[in-house]
């Protein structure tokens, strides 16, 4: 809703802008709240299982480890410095995209129907992305 004071109408768009940074950073904390409670599981599964485990398995999980690491301080960095810092969108899509091409090459028949179709979706959303990025970056 605008109003014909003009001070009101700007204080209206940057609480509007304020409330999207809020949601984002919720978004964003929730992420990070998942991505840490999955490493600590896949962390202790390994510890108490890694016996049973073929070393493949383990050479999976390690590596999914390594990219919720990754993922982990990069959402932390956004929450703490900003969306900007170190930002290389196209690279961390690319990266992205690859490991989880990867990840569902090795695991798809492990798949339950409901994460394959959301991952194809992410995946397709991924590279729509890409595209977007590497047409407006000439």
């Amino acid at each position: 809703m605008f109003h014909s004071n003009p001070r009101e109408n700007q204080e209206l768009k940057n609480r509007s802008g304020m409330d999207q940074t809020c949601n984002e950073n919720k978004r964003r904390l929730e992420q990070l709240e998942n991505l840490v409670e999955a490493h600590t599981r896949t962390e202790r599964h390994l510890e108490q299982h890694s016996d049973i485990a073929s070393e493949e398995q383990i050479k999976r999980a390690e590596e999914l480890q390594k990219i919720r690491e990754d993922q982990i301080e990069h959402l932390e960095d956004i929450i703490a410095y900003g969306e900007n810092v170190n930002n290389d969108e196209l690279k961390n899509l690319e990266r992205n995209y690859e490991y989880t091409k990867g990840y569902m090459n090795h695991n798809l028949e492990h798949m339950d129907d409901e994460t394959l179709n959301k991952t194809k979706e992410k995946q397709e959303h991924r590279k729509e992305q890409m595209e977007f990025y590497k047409r407006n970056k000439n």
